[in-house]
């Protein structure tokens, strides 16, 4: 009997590890692959969004991770080619297997890392890159806009200058697709709420420019009441530089979409110029919650300096797929995604919903201008700030679904 007894007992647990699955039993790593601009000029942006995203799952991490699996990140440097970032990709999917594609500010590296994400059916969360089309006409399953899109912002250009006293109008950026595509957003969304603007006249210059002096100097003498500025990250603190040294934003006033985002004013320090208009969807100092305050004191706690709007990026990025892996109740690549398709987190700038259909963020924007203000003495800030809602910026559902059904 005694024989039996312990056959029996060795039999049933036996048994038992039979019938629970291995991966119940063996915990694994969830890895994050982030490719982005980690070097150059995208790097000021880049940064905060990984530094936030390891920040938020390192809490994870020391509770235990989620049903005992840890996130393990890894970053690699797109240096802003397409070439080099699915290459990146590519040992990502195929030595390090991971379970979730990130990063990317570059709008051409994001939508060739979204292709390759639908093709392997990897979840992709683009952090930073702007273009409208990634959520829009080339969106599938596998891909979510953390991001404002180029549609977002153009509808908050508008609502910024459309109360404005300008009526002629000149357009000048970086000649690339987020340059064009955020110009094409803003003046559409402008001449239907002003049929009375003019637009004189356009300028494009190639990125990465570094003399914006007679570009300046062309724009000035065209004597346009306001200049819409259509640069990328890359462009953004070279011409606001140039613009105080030339005298030019004294003499015209200009709108430039990221103008009062902290990584766009802190390597200007107190050179900035003052009285540009603006647009961004996080700062520091706004909303003054006491969700952004923990926030930025976490961060500032843990980097040693104050996060910058892709530090929210990296926070949702990072919310979503906790929240999401929680919902699921198991780490599945396919059940994340339905997990997360209309999920609404709560975030430093309030409640933020991951719209179900195309998988686009619904960010709020912030419209200020750029100030010197006695509270910070190495840079300067965004002053008399006002919130455009979400629901005001983003493309309707069915302009969605007509980008798409072009294709």
């Amino acid at each position: 009997m005694k024989k039996w007894s312990l056959f029996g007992i060795v039999f049933m647990v036996a048994f038992g590890f039979l019938v629970v699955s291995p991966s119940a039993l063996i915990a694994k790593d969830i890895k994050v692959g982030f490719i982005d601009g980690y070097s150059g000029p995208p790097a000021v942006y880049s940064n905060d969004v990984v530094d936030a995203f390891k920040m938020e799952t390192d809490k994870v991490n020391a509770a235990g991770g989620l049903f005992g699996n840890k996130f393990q990140i890894f970053k690699r440097d797109s240096k802003f080619k397409v070439d080099i970032s699915l290459g990146h990709v590519k040992e990502y999917t195929m030595r390090e297997n991971v379970d979730i594609l990130a990063g990317t500010i570059s709008s051409s590296v994001a939508l060739a890392v979204s292709e390759v994400a639908k093709k392997e059916k990897i979840p992709f969360f683009c952090t930073f890159a702007k273009t409208e089309n990634l959520t829009g006409s080339e969106g599938h399953r596998y891909v979510f806009g953390i991001a404002e899109n180029t549609a977002m912002a153009g509808k908050a250009a508008a609502a910024a200058l459309v109360d404005k006293p300008y009526k002629k109008f000149w357009i000048a950026g970086d000649d690339y697709e987020y340059g064009h595509a955020i110009a094409d957003a803003v003046w559409n969304n402008l001449k239907k709420l002003r049929p009375d603007v003019e637009l004189m006249g356009q300028t494009w210059w190639k990125v990465g420019e570094p003399d914006f002096v007679p570009y300046i100097t062309a724009i000035r003498s065209a004597k346009p009441d306001m200049l819409i500025l259509c640069t990328g990250g890359s462009g953004n603190a070279p011409f606001l530089k140039a613009s105080k040294a030339t005298g030019f934003a004294d003499a015209i006033p200009f709108w430039l979409h990221t103008s009062t985002e902290h990584s766009t004013l802190t390597p200007l320090g107190m050179e900035a110029p003052e009285g540009v208009l603006g647009t961004s969807n996080y700062h520091f100092y706004y909303p003054e919650t006491p969700a952004n305050q923990q926030f930025v004191k976490e961060f500032m706690k843990t980097y040693n300096r104050y996060p910058a709007v892709g530090a929210l990026y990296g926070y949702l990025a990072a919310h979503y797929i906790i929240e999401g892996y929680k919902k699921a109740g198991k780490i599945d690549k396919e059940k994340l995604i339905d997990a997360i398709e209309g999920m609404t987190i709560d975030s430093p700038v309030g409640k933020v919903t991951l719209r179900a259909y195309d998988h686009q963020a619904m960010l709020p924007m912030f419209l200020g201008v750029t100030k010197k203000v006695p509270q910070y003495k190495d840079f300067l800030i965004a002053t008399d700030v006002t919130t455009v809602p979400a629901e005001d910026l983003m493309p309707t559902i069915e302009e969605v679904r007509a980008a798409r059904a072009k294709k």
